[in-house]
């Protein structure tokens, strides 16, 4: 499964990047694959190891905020892996047509 998830810190101003940073750091140091965009972290691996390594980055924010927002989109297909990457992959392929 694929989840993209934004973990935004409230009540630290507008200069969230150092914050949104150590849950990033989270993520990488967890060894599944991921992505880091402007808006989303995505992340794969099966339910159980997605959603600790979600939960840590959380509380890597929570740490430092008195307050967190979490936003989750999830791609649940059994059975499949690498989607990550051949998912954009695919797309890639029918924009080069």
């Amino acid at each position: 499964m694929i989840v993209a998830f934004s973990v935004t810190p409230l009540g630290v101003g507008e200069d969230v990047g150092e914050y949104v940073a150590d849950a990033v750091r989270v993520v990488r140091a967890s060894g599944l694959p991921n992505r880091t965009d402007a808006m989303f972290t995505s992340i794969e691996g099966d339910w159980d190891e997605v959603m600790q390594v979600i939960g840590q980055a959380v509380a890597a924010v929570e740490a430092r905020a008195p307050r967190v927002s979490l936003v989750l989109k999830a791609d649940i297909r059994p059975g499949v892996t690498n989607a990550l990457t051949s998912k954009v992959e695919t797309v890639e392929r029918h924009l080069a047509d």
